[in-house]
């Protein structure tokens, strides 16, 4: 009863979408306050009712209930309780209605915090998204069911969740990460509702700030979650392989980045408005690009959903709508957009939009490298790989390129810099950073490699740029409490923005140009050496866990003769029918050098000789400490008070 009573919640869900999207229109078309008010009590009854049905189907996992065909797929008894609530959203029906029910739970954001915007772009926003989530309601409901039943004969017992997802980042990743990817419609939904009123205006940018800032941060966080469960869980070592579902995230990524420089230009200066609004509906279409790709079955991939193309075609077509939809609109309105601002070359105006033109290009080098082979394939031009050969060979010129860009924008002054400002701008920071870079570089990599000086000369520049650039705002402060407070919260997101992309810029360096790894064979009472340190085979010994067997092995470290770390990695056979085997590593994080070692396979009978990777990688951590620092300057741009939602609605 219970499944069933989930599939009515999303029915009717359905039907309040559908009502959603055109009630608050016709309101707007006739101009009846009351439909137009209507838009705000709809989206609450769609969220309650597709947080019922997610509900729903959270019970019958935590229940076991193997009549529903999705639960007998991703579950059994023996599974641990957090992973059968976070099995709910591990394949592709289950992680289909979280997306639903996040996009209802933005819906439903944007209709309460949104009440004080003017009534006619409140009702077109809501609108917007409502009919956004018809489409993902129709698409889960004739495609996607995940309340089918297994009647009459269920079975006494699940096939067990897929081993890899049983892990913490199945519990937190999925979440932050669709928080992000649905986020950027509430963008987009904006910019459809200043088309369709003809208002783009520097108010329009400021209402879509916060939404679009709070989607790219949660976007940065579920990026990074990714990146670090691949590395501890896959066993092989990476945080990044160029994979297409993980291109999938870092494409909207990029493109939000642009889309948040684009918004405070138009709000501060009233420019780039077609620009901002053709990256909005560049974001948001990229996301259902990134859904398209996981769910259609068109590539074989870790992170890869669905192998059914006839879901792809769905939301192909609903990718063809929206984005048809939306471009012929804005071809339509993008006469009213023109607006007449002078500024000269050297501006920030200008330098924020090369930072623009930066990311844009950047975001299509990697679409091309992500569908080429898919295309070579659907026209039967052969198989074709498209690797990280390919993708580093351009992506590293141009993240130089924006590295030497970024710290810059934020110092030139509006509409005009003098030459000599300019001259004196640059002339400090370009002369430390040179010194510092030669000592800085030695002392961290213990080597002279061209690559790494001039990896760490632009963490210098932007580092020494963004911290001269502080003592320049805060200069006529009375103390060094009063230093901390003037800037604001505004100036601290970028601030911090900047930092977090430089961290994570000089991980990605160090850690591709100083990781050292070793295939051994390795049996108890025997060592390997790799980088100076010495990893010991202490003992091998079985163990059990709720639902599994595995063969541990420990691992002692030592550094110059003196104990370092215990490591303890396993290699897991489940218990389940399918028999899947599991490698789990052992790490030992540290800021600057993580040690980790990860168990291959048996090498005799015995099972006592053992093949093993051992890995040293330096720096790695800082590539999700900068993904952090940037996450915590967005949520500081959220809490600045200009950009709470009253003020933005009222400014």
């Amino acid at each position: 009863m219970i499944p069933e009573l989930g599939h009515i919640a999303l029915i009717v869900a359905l039907c309040v979408s559908f009502i959603l999207g055109l009630l608050p229109l016709l309101g707007v078309a006739r101009n009846n306050r009351v439909w137009m008010l209507s838009g705000q009590s709809l989206s609450v009854l769609m969220f309650l009712m597709t947080t019922c049905s997610f509900a729903c189907l959270s019970y019958a996992f935590l229940t076991d209930d193997f009549s529903v065909r999705y639960v007998a797929d991703n579950s059994n008894t023996l599974l641990p309780i957090q992973y059968k609530f976070s099995a709910v959203w591990s394949a592709h029906e289950g992680s289909l209605l979280l997306w639903v029910w996040l996009l209802t739970a933005w819906t439903a954001a944007v209709a309460w915090f949104g009440r004080f915007l003017p009534l006619q772009m409140h009702a077109r926003v809501l609108a917007v998204l409502g009919l956004i989530a018809s489409g993902f309601f129709l698409f889960t409901l004739l495609t996607s069911n995940p309340f089918a039943r297994n009647f009459p004969f269920p079975p006494a017992e699940g096939a067990d969740l897929n081993p890899l997802l049983q892990d913490f980042g199945l519990v937190i990743h999925p979440p932050v990460l669709y928080l992000g990817y649905v986020g950027f419609s509430v963008a987009f939904a904006f910019a459809i509702s200043a088309l369709l009123g003809g208002r783009l205006d520097a108010s329009w940018a400021r209402w879509a700030r916060p939404w679009t800032m709070a989607a790219w941060m949660f976007l940065t966080l579920g990026i990074a979650l990714g990146s670090w469960w691949a590395y501890y869980e896959l066993g092989w070592g990476g945080w990044w392989f160029w994979d297409p579902v993980e291109n999938a995230s870092f494409m909207p990524w990029l493109t939000g980045t642009a889309l948040i420089h684009s918004l405070a230009v138009t709000e501060k200066r009233g420019v780039f408005k077609s620009w901002t609004v053709l990256l909005a509906i560049f974001t948001f279409s990229l996301s259902l690009l990134g859904t398209f790709l996981v769910r259609s079955g068109v590539l074989t991939s870790v992170h890869a959903f669905a192998t059914d193309p006839e879901r792809g075609y769905f939301i192909l077509a609903f990718l063809g709508l929206v984005v048809g939809g939306s471009l012929s609109l804005f071809a339509i309105k993008a006469p009213e957009l023109k607006s007449i601002v002078r500024f000269d070359w050297v501006s920030r105006e200008v330098s924020l939009l090369l930072n623009n033109l930066v990311l844009v290009v950047v975001m299509t080098i990697v679409l091309l490298g992500t569908l080429y082979p898919l295309i070579a394939d659907a026209l039967q031009l052969g198989k074709i790989s498209v690797g990280p050969p390919y993708f580093n060979f351009f992506f590293i010129p141009l993240m130089f390129l924006l590295l030497l860009i970024l710290p810059v924008g934020s110092r030139l002054r509006w509409k005009s810099t003098r030459q000599r400002y300019l001259a004196n701008l640059f002339k400090k920071p370009l002369f430390i950073a040179l010194i510092l870079t030669p000592a800085v570089s030695f002392v961290a990599t213990g080597l002279w490699l061209w690559q790494a000086l001039l990896a760490t000369f632009l963490f210098n520049w932007v580092v020494i740029h963004t911290v001269d650039d502080w003592f320049f705002q805060t200069r006529t402060a009375s103390s060094f409490l009063a230093r901390f407070r003037k800037p604001g919260l505004s100036y601290y997101s970028m601030f911090f923005g900047h930092l977090g992309i430089a961290v994570c810029a000089l991980g990605i360096a160090y850690t591709a140009l100083l990781s050292q790894e070793k295939d051994v064979r390795m049996e108890a009472g025997k060592h390997q050496t790799l980088g100076g340190y010495e990893f010991v085979f202490e003992k091998l010994e079985q163990v059990q866990g709720p639902n599994y067997f595995a063969d541990r092995a420990t691992v002692t470290i030592y550094q110059n003769g003196e104990p370092l770390a215990e490591l303890k990695p396993e290699k897991r056979r489940y218990f389940s029918g399918r028999g899947q085997m599991m490698t789990e590593a052992g790490i030992r994080a540290g800021l600057f050098l993580d040690l980790y070692v990860a168990m291959g396979e048996p090498l005799d009978d015995s099972r006592q000789v053992w093949a093993m990777r051992l890995y040293l990688k330096p720096f790695v951590r800082c590539v999700w400490l900068g993904a952090l620092i940037m996450a915590l300057g967005a949520c500081m741009s959220l809490l600045d008070k200009r950009y709470r939602f009253r003020e933005v609605a009222e400014g």
